[in-house]
């Protein structure tokens, strides 16, 4: 049985040697062809595995209620809650043998702004490894009640006047974000550069981990927000705001979550780091199963992972988004994919991008080589090694690294080629 933990990890290990030897040599026998079969087995028994409390984190929480880690050989693997984006950070960087953490859920963008120091102690570098994408789209932007009346749905230009108004009766405007140069962060500021509202200039943006969103927007702390489900649905459900879009309306098929390893727990463990991404995958697999959306949802809202009524969980991860202030749509095909359309493949196209608007808000300066950052941190290769030895299917193993051009809700096209083209033809940035 895969090992559960709480906010940090206990020193101690869930199973005694001769225990642990004793499960390998029986998972080995009921899993002739698993991973043992291919390859020598992993070198380690274990390793820390972080998350945040969101349903994006389901690949690695299935693969510990469902004991894929121990099918894989990994039958010590801790999956162990952070408080924020900040915390898993720090854990990362203090590493699994220091009472860290090895690996982690995480924002795709934080592996390179960890790889290049950006957002560590002393901007000293932490060199990561992405080795796999956890799913695609599924976030959401929400915005506070009292802008109801705007109807702002897609088309951020509804909220620039009553903005304006706010600041100009001397109060601020605060729009909430997870993490500086995550996701989030990214997703909330395409979208109000692309309804003319500059995001470094018309509003305050402030940073809130994940599961505080909610309480925060309820006592009046924020306007708006950019955060992973179920908390967006949450927010709609308790009657405290609403859902402009969804995130898969920006850019249908994004890349969200990933998973992020440091790099020398990989290079010292190349096995183990295999076995791991096979029982993500198939967990992956599971999680994408329409007919195990309800079960799911139940797993996921337990206290030690979510901790939210299975309710909150369920409706978006079937695609049935209550956007509330009116709008209930069912099967809108919006739902976060973890296997389908290639979700849990880290397209290195899609790494660009986020190198790209990084360097668009200052983040990376704007002659930064991106392909050559994507191509130190990006661990496709450890993927596809993976998929083979789990027997995925030739047609689900994209043939190249890129997905190719992208074309955004506004009609912005990335050509991961040409950075530059992408960069040029945006209006509002930071970047020269």
């Amino acid at each position: 049985m895969t090992k559960i933990s709480t906010p940090g990890f206990s020193r101690r290990t869930l199973l005694k040697t001769s225990a642990t030897a004793a499960l390998i040599a029986a998972v080995k026998t009921a899993f002739p062809s698993g991973a043992f079969a291919a390859a020598a087995g992993p070198e380690t028994p274990g390793a820390k595995l972080g998350f945040i409390a969101l349903t994006d984190a389901a690949p690695l929480i299935i693969a510990a209620e469902k004991g894929l880690f121990a099918k894989h050989g990994m039958p010590d693997v801790e999956v162990g809650k952070q408080a924020s984006w900040g915390a898993t950070r720090d854990n990362l960087v203090l590493g699994g043998a220091a009472n860290g953490i090895d690996g982690a859920h995480i924002l795709s963008p934080m592996p390179y702004l960890m790889h290049t120091g950006k957002v560590t102690q002393n901007s000293k570098p932490v060199p990561m490894a992405l080795i796999a994408r956890l799913n695609l789209d599924s976030q959401g932007i929400s915005v506070a009640k009292e802008y109801a009346e705007t109807g702002v749905q897609l088309d951020a230009s509804k909220l620039k006047e009553a903005f304006a108004k706010k600041k100009a009766a001397g109060n601020e405007v605060k729009v909430a974000m997870t993490f500086p140069g995550g996701t989030h962060d990214l997703w909330l500021r395409y979208w109000l550069a692309a309804g003319g509202i500059d995001p470094n200039t018309d509003v305050s943006t402030i940073v809130v981990p994940p599961p505080q969103m909610v309480a925060n927007m309820k006592v009046g702390n924020m306007d708006a927000f950019c955060v992973g489900e179920p908390w967006n649905e949450q927010l709609v459900n308790q009657g405290i705001g609403f859902t402009a879009c969804t995130t898969g309306e920006l850019w249908k098929g994004h890349p969200e979550k990933a998973l992020g390893m440091r790099a020398d727990w990989v290079e010292k463990n190349p096995n183990a780091a295999k076995a791991i991404l096979m029982a993500v995958m198939e967990a992956q697999q599971w999680c994408e199963d329409m007919a195990n959306k309800e079960e799911m949802s139940d797993l996921l809202g337990k206290r030690q992972w979510l901790n939210a009524p299975a309710k909150d969980v369920l409706g978006r991860l079937k695609g049935d988004i209550n956007y509330g202030n009116g709008r209930d749509v069912k099967a809108t095909g919006l739902q976060m994919k973890f296997w389908k359309d290639e979700a849990s493949y880290p397209f290195k196209s899609h790494d660009s991008w986020f190198m790209a608007e990084n360097i668009r808000w200052g983040t990376f300066a704007p002659d930064t080589d991106i392909k050559a950052i994507v191509d130190q941190v990006n661990r496709e290769d450890l993927w596809r090694e993976a998929a083979k030895d789990l027997g995925v299917a030739a047609a689900d193993i994209p043939a190249t690294s890129s997905r190719g051009k992208e074309t955004f809700f506004d009609g912005k096209v990335f050509d991961p080629e040409d950075p530059s083209a992408y960069l040029n033809s945006l209006t509002i940035k930071a970047a020269s």
